[in-house]
């Protein structure tokens, strides 16, 4: 693929984790979590991974067997000229749904593909009570995406969809990963760990 003209077409499908996908996905998985791990050990939240060591065993699943890592999930693939350059996976929870992963190429990324992705998980949630996401607050590039959504922290985006972004304290009092859950009878969010 030629990343220095314009996108031809992104294509949002559901990935086949049983097969074609299932090494795509597992990439991107590992992609993901290796820069997840490293930005985390940058501020000191956890020990740096050397090389090309495995990542923690609850994350290294994803990366082996998608399939087994993400079952009861909906994951949905980004596809430009036949070549999966993007995912997103969105996890049934409760009353509703959690995004727990939302990934685009890094050599692709500011061409709407995450947009895409983002657009898709919430046309698919738009009949659910709660759709959650959490985000690290470094990640200032997903904050812009989920703010142009009209995402703000513990706020609704709109009766049909509902969805939030919610920064919290860690547990060492740092500022980190924080969620909110919201649902459409109250519209009010409630913070959750």
């Amino acid at each position: 693929m030629d990343v220095g003209r314009s996108l031809t077409m992104v294509v949002i499908r559901q990935a086949d984790l049983a097969g074609a996908d299932a090494s795509a996905v597992g990439a991107a998985a590992r992609e993901y979590l290796r820069q997840t791990e490293q930005e985390k050990a940058e501020r000191g939240l956890s020990p740096s991974l050397a090389g090309d060591a495995l990542l923690p065993r609850s994350y290294q699943d994803e990366v082996d067997d998608p399939r087994k890592a993400y079952e009861g999930c909906r994951v949905l693939v980004a596809e430009v000229d036949h070549e999966v350059v993007g995912v997103v996976v969105v996890k049934p929870h409760g009353e509703g749904a959690e995004i727990k992963r939302l990934w685009a190429a890094p050599h692709l990324r500011g061409r709407g593909i995450s947009s895409a992705l983002l657009d898709a998980a919430i046309a698919e949630h738009s009949g659910t009570d709660v759709l959650r996401l959490s985000v690290w607050d470094w990640r200032t590039g997903a904050i812009r995406l989920y703010e142009s959504r009209g995402v703000r922290a513990g706020a609704v985006v709109g009766r049909a969809r509902p969805i939030a972004l919610f920064p919290a304290l860690g547990v060492d009092g740092s500022t980190g990963i924080g969620s909110a859950v919201l649902t459409r009878e109250s519209g009010v969010g409630r913070s959750q760990p």
